[in-house]
């Protein structure tokens, strides 16, 4: 395993440790999810600062707010990752309240905000959002049974994107129909479709590489996850790295996490596991985000914010799952 990979793993490790301790009680999914935000930006959890903006959320948010449902410590994650989290938090709801216009409140909505307030200037933000509007109707458009608020985060990091509406419907409905036969379910091809998007290459070779990735970790005994799971394939289908390589890492990051507590047969599952594996091994090939100006987002910084979208959606949705078969039972 290469020294930097391991220490990536260290660190999401460290991070979902700290953030476990800090606040209890919440689902074993969301734990994982904010860490990676967290490893992703190479920064170390701050037990006191995530406190400080679990504050400024509650002093800002009723109790019924969507900001406090399962997206609550994802939101707390990328406010403390700001440098002015109260300025964040009120630009957040700025752009929620906005976006409402266009869609149903939901703990979705509040992923695609926190998005949008983390990494675009605010001379776009009204841009971003009639953009964001216009994509959705697209989606609805095309798949009205298979879209719903989880698309909303997908559609303003779409409108985020330089690409034209056209271009994008163009780019969505290719890639879907080139991959809905390769798996059973369409609302997550959908999203994948939605990722895949943001490439630059034609939809054939994109498409391609995103099930030569998916088979080759199959024939390595790792199953990639096709539900909630596969829009994070995308992101790795659209990284400038070669497949082997990737492969090689995503392995040796699932390895290593397996061995930690959390990850094993009674944490989170082998499908969330193998998806965060994806996401230490990606970080090599993307550059870092502070870096780069947020004004001027670009197509390599747009994975990296794929990726957030998508691992928010799919802890969401399996935290979701997990609490209604606990209610069943």
């Amino acid at each position: 395993m290469r020294e930097e990979l391991r220490k990536r793993c260290d660190l999401f490790i460290e991070n979902r440790d700290i953030i476990k301790s800090t606040f209890g009680w919440e689902s074993p999914y969301v734990y994982p999810m904010c860490a990676g935000i967290l490893t992703s930006r190479g920064s170390l959890a701050d037990a006191d600062r995530l406190l400080s903006c679990r504050d400024i959320l509650k002093a800002n948010t009723g109790p019924f707010s969507n900001f406090r449902g399962v997206s609550k410590l994802a939101v707390i994650t990328m406010l403390s990752l700001t440098e002015n989290p109260e300025m964040v938090m009120e630009q957040m709801l700025t752009l929620y309240g906005r976006l409402k216009e266009y869609f149903w409140g939901s703990e979705y909505l509040t992923v695609a905000a926190a998005t949008v307030a983390e990494m675009a200037d605010p001379s776009r933000y009204e841009e971003i959002i009639r953009k964001t509007g216009r994509i959705y109707s697209r989606m609805k458009n095309a798949h009205p049974f298979l879209t719903s608020g989880e698309d909303s985060a997908f559609a303003v990091l779409l409108a985020m994107s330089e690409l034209d509406d056209s271009c994008i419907e163009r780019e969505m409905e290719q890639c879907y129909h080139i991959l809905k036969p390769c798996f059973f379910s369409g609302n997550s091809v959908q999203s994948l479709s939605h990722i895949l998007a943001l490439g630059e290459d034609f939809a054939v070779p994109k498409c391609r590489r995103a099930l030569e990735l998916f088979d080759s970790l199959k024939s390595r005994g790792l199953r990639y996850g096709t539900g909630c799971e596969l829009a994070t394939l995308g992101v790795l289908a659209l990284l400038d790295v070669e497949k082997d390589i990737l492969v090689q890492d995503i392995t040796e990051a699932d390895a290593f996490l397996k061995s930690r507590k959390g990850f094993g047969a009674f944490g989170v599952g082998a499908r969330q596991r193998l998806m965060y594996a994806g996401m230490m091994a990606s970080c090599d090939y993307v550059p870092d985000l502070h870096s780069m100006q947020t004004a001027a987002l670009n197509g390599v910084v747009a994975l990296v914010i794929a990726q957030q979208a998508a691992i928010c959606a799919s802890a969401a949705a399996a935290s979701a799952a997990a609490a209604s078969s606990s209610s069943n039972s």
